[in-house]
């Protein structure tokens, strides 16, 4: 991968890259394909990344389909899929990790303390092997995207970030990997997340700034739907995810809860 992405710079040619963990979706191929738009050459990884992934978390049982995914990234117009084992990527003497001291202790971070050292590291170790001018990341995992521009800006990395909208299914559930693990009736609770995104930013335009207010409304909202489970509810400045009292100016809403056994995220910006 190091040699290929070494001769495409020779070369003059740009490259764009999207890292996955695989059981690709369309919210996967509409980053797929703004990297295609942006570059000449896109290159996609699928790893499961097991130091992301904390005790008793869904590693093993994370869902995997390799054949599918090489079918998918084809139809996009990939040019490389990037598959590497973790053997590969962490040996038996592997000793060095990438934090961030504040931007992880917030949100997700909380319940899943050792989540961005993984990410930061496993995104480190990805950029060096691919070598991309490009990254492209779903805005969906809000926390993700932010630790990542901000790793970028304090180590160098010589690579654009770019943030890609959420893709919705029909009702507005956001799309995800994990999505598969619900039934039919886990389905319409989860579809909670997003209608409470909705509720609130209708109560901001409706002049209701008070944080506190909100945000119970908001839970006792999510609690009325069944095998929910609120890990949290969050307002938040966009850009250091510290909790806000007021809503002055835009700021980032942001969810986690588990639906059965299911943990599901989302987001939105609240504008007044």
């Amino acid at each position: 991968m190091q040699d290929r992405a070494d001769r495409l710079r020779r070369e003059g040619r740009t490259i764009a890259f999207v890292p996955t963990m695989g059981f690709l979706h369309e919210g996967h191929l509409s980053l797929m394909r703004e990297g295609r738009r942006r570059c000449d050459d896109l290159v996609v990884s699928i790893f499961v990344n097991p130091t992301q992934f904390g005790p008793g978390e869904d590693l093993g049982a994370y869902p995997r389909n390799l054949k599918r995914d090489l079918e998918l990234v084809e139809q996009v117009g990939g040019d490389a899929v990037f598959t590497p084992s973790a053997e590969e990527l962490y040996g038996k003497n592997y000793q060095t990790y990438v934090s961030l001291e504040k931007l992880p202790s917030h949100l997700c971070g909380l319940s899943r303390p050792t989540h961005f050292r993984g990410v930061a590291t496993v995104v480190s170790k990805l950029f060096n092997i691919v070598k991309p001018h490009v990254a492209v990341f779903g805005e969906k995992d809000f926390q993700q995207l932010a630790v990542i521009r901000q790793m970028v800006e304090d180590m160098n990395f010589d690579v654009q970030i770019i943030g890609s909208p959420t893709l919705r299914e029909a009702g507005g559930l956001a799309m995800s990997s994990r999505n598969s693990y619900l039934t039919a009736g886990q389905r319409k609770s989860a579809l909670c997340l997003y209608l409470s995104l909705q509720k609130a930013q209708e109560m901001v335009a409706a002049d209701i700034r008070d944080v506190k207010r909100i945000v119970e409304e908001i839970s006792t909202f999510i609690r009325s739907f069944p095998e929910t489970q609120i890990d949290y509810v969050a307002i938040c400045d966009p850009a250091t995810l510290d909790d806000v009292d007021m809503i002055q100016g835009p700021c980032l809403m942001a969810l986690a809860v588990k639906v059965g056994k299911t943990r599901l995220i989302d987001n939105m910006i609240l504008k007044p």
